[in-house]
């Protein structure tokens, strides 16, 4: 994007970026970013061992599951979740098979982390035909590192079994097992299908050598941002799979799309200056504007996540914008100092060369732009009414949460087991209601709860330290809304006994603060989210109407790209979504859409002085429109990685952003904000000094080109 390179804002600019591309500089910039590699390098690979992956650790303190969860560490049962062994045989378990079972519980006692004197069964269902066995587990400091090898360990240990007996393990300790199985390598395989995505596209824009060096940027940004994140979890950053998962991510897809925007000024005015390094200099003045802009944008936006209730979301936050401002901070000192040390063979085999011809004013988003300016009025009404049909599609989609038996796109030993234990025993075995109370109110806690409809089976009191602690099993799914209303009773009764300060906790009891949680920092943040965008807007385009409109041009984007989606979620047989799901990707869509309104509408804001704004509105889309599309597909690509985890959350998000994306590149950007800015004219620009016409020196180009 050009700038008005008189201002002293851009002055400013141009000696900032005087260094990667002077003839000295760019050396110095390789030199630093090659020690800040060898100095943080060690620490990036440390930050998976710092994830905290459980739910209650997303969870506020605040929160009753947290606080019970808490309590329980009295009782010495915080760190524990149960697996569930379920067998069954169609038509009746024999003797032989409860030989071989016993078998296994006798192997099961002898494991490490195993609680040995807690294994309780099996337990034969009341039609026979399934035996069960709880395990508790101690997962200890290691979490889910802990259950997984456990659980695999007790899988190996298993048997032989006679024919026809089948096995699986389940419940919390098996979902969580396999949710760390589905996340082992995780950073590998989306590190390696992020730089796929990109290489792909960097060779179909740019040919076979320019591609190195946005990549090797982003390798060299991805290591010092993980390396800082890293150092964020020892002073108490909360960090999840998710989390770094969209580090990844984030570092890969942005950061190109910062690269693109910068590679093709530079190109440009590599045809205008014969010396590369001026090229260079005056490509980052130009473009630094708009680049900076947008990635300050993002990166508020993402700290708009510090005030969420959840830790995950409230953790995620910083971890986004770091990885965003050491991308934007490679790409406008690494890459440029790349760029100028490789010259003009950067763009082999189609060299630009100095004075040779640009030829996009005849190509395809010339030919959309005259298209467009033909009937703008009816086309941003069309294509407004199109997004508003789209939205429609939300309407199925559900955001109350994922069943566990729906958590993975594929089928897996828990979510068959899960299946076999609702077929012949209580739903909610494994998975008990915890009520933690004082001691000397034991015997009304304790009744009040086994009186309360939707559990049965509740357990002799424990005491300990002047406490009291309960378990009972749900009678429906741990994670259904039946479930969860029993929680709400249980919790009614309980804190109705006066000096009892009961506390009731458990997975349901977390799922369903975890919902709560999510809808309070919903309601909260995508408000805040709008208004400092369009903040941002106002101060970078000096107008109100434009940043107004811009702004609910990304709202009805994000409408679009969830009705989209949930029509794909039921194509592909998805049931649900995560509570998390509909902020997250709104906030997102939201700061990456108005990404693109800033590429687009600075170049608009700096050719309507020239030519008005109707013309400079054609002239800009001409600009931008190749390179914002290359932008849009890389981020859209790379989003689009999380659909090769095995994980519905992490599929579910990559396919509502990378649409989102894809419907901002593809027709706001181009339709939609183009025909806003051709039917509005002048005006949009209101109220400042554009808005009344005086900065129209050319009013008859202006009519031409638009008409």
């Amino acid at each position: 994007m050009t700038v008005d390179t008189k201002s002293a804002p851009s002055d400013r600019i141009g000696r900032l970026t005087r260094i990667p591309a002077g003839k000295r500089g760019k050396w110095i910039v390789l030199v630093v970013w090659l020690i800040a590699l060898v100095a943080l390098g060690g620490f990036a690979g440390k930050l998976t061992g710092a994830e905290k992956n459980d739910s209650v650790e997303w969870l506020p303190g605040k929160a009753e599951a947290t606080q019970a969860y808490r309590l329980a560490d009295k009782f010495g049962t915080a760190n524990e979740a149960p697996v569930v062994f379920v067998y069954e045989r169609k038509g009746g378990v024999t003797e032989a098979d409860k030989a071989a079972v016993a078998a296994d519980v006798a192997e099961f006692k002898t494991l490490d982390h195993v609680v040995g004197d807690r294994v309780f069964g099996p337990i034969v269902a009341k039609d026979g035909e399934a035996l069960q066995v709880l395990v508790p587990i101690d997962m200890g400091a290691n979490g889910w590192d802990t259950l997984a090898e456990v659980v695999k360990t007790m899988r190996d240990k298993a048997g032989p079994h006679p024919d026809g007996l089948s096995a699986y393990a389940t419940g919390p300790a098996g979902f969580a097992a396999q949710m760390g199985e589905a996340f082992k390598g995780i950073d590998g395989v989306l590190l390696f299908a992020a730089a796929g995505v990109v290489i792909v596209i960097l060779l179909i824009t740019y040919g076979p050598i320019l591609w190195v060096l946005p990549l090797l940027t982003a390798g060299f940004a991805m290591t010092v941002a993980q390396s800082l994140v890293y150092g964020a979890t020892t002073v108490g950053l909360t960090v999840n799979a998710q989390g770094a998962a969209f580090l990844t991510v984030l570092v890969f897809g942005a950061g190109t799309d910062y690269a693109l925007l910068l590679i093709a000024r530079y190109r440009e005015e590599l045809r205008r200056h014969e010396d590369r390094h001026e090229a260079m200099a005056v490509a980052l003045r130009r473009a630094c504007p708009a680049i900076v802009a947008s990635g300050a944008t993002v990166t508020i936006a993402m700290l708009v996540l510090l005030i969420a209730e959840m830790n995950s979301i409230r953790g995620f936050g910083p971890v986004c914008a770091i990885a965003i401002l050491v991308a934007l901070l490679a790409q406008l000192t690494l890459l440029p100092a790349l760029l100028v040390i490789v010259g003009r063979w950067a763009f082999w085999p189609r060299h630009p060369e100095f004075g040779s011809a640009d030829h996009a004013e005849a190509g395809i988003w010339a030919r959309i732009g005259r298209a467009v300016a033909a009937r703008p009025r009816t086309v941003w009404v069309i294509t407004v009414l199109a997004l508003v049909a789209a939205a429609f599609g939300m309407t199925g989609l559900s955001s109350n949460g994922i069943a566990s038996t729906d958590t993975f796109t594929k089928a897996n030993d828990a979510s068959t087991g899960m299946e076999v234990l609702a077929r012949h025993f209580d739903m909610g075995t494994g998975s008990p209601i915890v009520v933690i109370a004082t001691a000397d109110k034991a015997d009304a806690v304790g009744r009040t709860f086994a009186e309360t409809p939707g559990v049965t089976g509740v357990s002799a009191p424990i005491v300990k330290d002047g406490l009291v602690k309960f378990e009972a099993t749900p009678t429906d799914a741990p994670d259904s809304a039946a479930a969860e209303a029993t929680v709400d009773r249980v919790r009614d009764a309980v804190h109705a006994i006066d000096g009892a300060d009961a506390k009731v906790g458990g997975q349901t009891a977390i799922t369903l603060d975890t919902k709560r949680a999510s809808i309070h920092d919903r309601n909260l943040i995508v408000p805040v989210t709008l208004l400092i965008v369009m903040a941002i807007l106002m101060l970078l385009l000096r107008s109100v109407l434009a940043p107004v409109l811009l702004t609910l041009t990304v709202v009805l984007s994000f409408f679009a790209a969830l009705g989209i989606s949930s029509l794909i979620f039921h194509a592909l047989g998805f049931k649900g979504s995560d509570p998390s799901l509909p902020l997250l990707t709104f906030v997102f869509l939201v700061a990456l859409g108005i990404d693109y309104n800033i590429f687009l509408m600075s170049r608009v804001h700096e050719e309507a002085k020239k030519h008005g704004t109707r013309a400079g509105a054609l002239i800009a889309l001409t600009a931008t429109g190749g390179v914002i599309t290359s932008a849009g597909l890389v981020l859209a690509g790379t989003f689009a990685v999380f659909t090769t985890l095995p994980i519905v959350t992490f599929a579910e998000i990559g396919i509502v952003i990378a649409v989102g994306v894809l419907i901002d590149t593809l027709i706001v950007r181009s339709v939609l904000v183009t025909a806003l800015n051709l039917d509005i004219g002048d005006r949009i620009w209101w109220p400042s000094k554009l808005a009344s016409g005086r900065a129209r020196p050319d009013s008859e180009r202006d009519h031409s080109m638009a008409g």
